[in-house]
């Protein structure tokens, strides 16, 4: 008997005012299984997860299945509610709002892990600060990830995790994206996860222009989205080899010829 997937994307159609951004993208992720998405510029990439998210400024149809319920007309917040968590390549800056109100606001694990994690991740001092503001791009990253750790999302949607990251950051961001996805269950210098913390895996989406981030996560599937559609489906890191030595001429080559046929 084959089991449900934890999430289900049919017949997805993503329109901004009259340019058709995505269409007909097909894919599904089962439960404990992280995808991740190549793709050239323009190609509809974070669209993808913005629409996943159901944020405002789209038009959206089809079919998103999570969960066995079809979320295709559910507000962002109910998505939330449900476990679907996004960290963003360029989240906004907020001022007025300090990012442990919104931390808090947001939190299904016990607020009291939320000073323990801002200090595995180096994030104490930003604590009372506003929302990513005056933060460098390692430390907004690191941000990003506080929130979804307590959170805690079913499905993790990761746009770019290594983008604006230097390398004296890039370790600590993949160590802890593998706790997001419950692929490590006692990050360092945290005491009280170890009981609290080892959850089941995680499914995760994962957006990555560099392929830095398969340095730190093993993900099971990659794909490549072209001009809107889901090119090809196959090992990510054999995706990512081809791509660093031929770019995309390569999968456009694949592309066209799938459209022939």
């Amino acid at each position: 008997m084959t089991a449900t997937p934890l999430l289900d994307v049919r017949d997805l159609r993503v329109r901004v005012g009259a340019k058709e951004i995505l269409k007909d993208v097909n894919f599904s992720i089962n439960t404990g299984e992280i995808h991740a998405i190549f793709g050239p510029n323009g190609s509809g990439k974070t669209t993808l997860l913005n629409a996943l998210m159901g944020f405002s400024g789209y038009t959206v149809s089809g079919e998103i299945w999570f969960k066995g319920q079809n979320i295709i007309a559910l507000p962002t917040d109910e998505r939330a509610r449900l476990g679907l968590g996004i960290s963003f390549q360029r989240p906004p800056t907020i001022r007025g709002v300090k990012l442990r109100e919104l931390i808090t606001a947001s939190a299904r694990r016990n607020g009291e892990l939320l000073e323990e994690l801002a200090r595995g991740l180096n994030l104490l001092d930003f604590l009372d600060r506003e929302i990513n503001v005056g933060f460098s791009g390692g430390e907004i990253k690191r941000a990003e990830l506080l929130q979804l750790l307590l959170q805690d999302p079913d499905l993790v949607l990761l746009d770019e995790p290594e983008s604006g990251v230097d390398l004296e950051n890039i370790h600590l961001i993949g160590e802890y994206t593998n706790h997001v996805l419950g692929r490590k269950h006692t990050p360092n210098g945290i005491r009280t996860l170890k009981q609290i913390y080892a959850q089941s895996r995680k499914s995760g989406l994962i957006i990555t222009h560099t392929g830095h981030i398969l340095e730190y996560v093993n993900v099971d599937v990659g794909h490549v989205l072209m001009e809107g559609r889901i090119a090809c489906q196959a090992n990510p890191r054999e995706m990512l080899h081809t791509i660093r030595d031929c770019g995309f001429k390569e999968c456009y080559r694949c592309f066209r010829q799938g459209e022939k046929t």
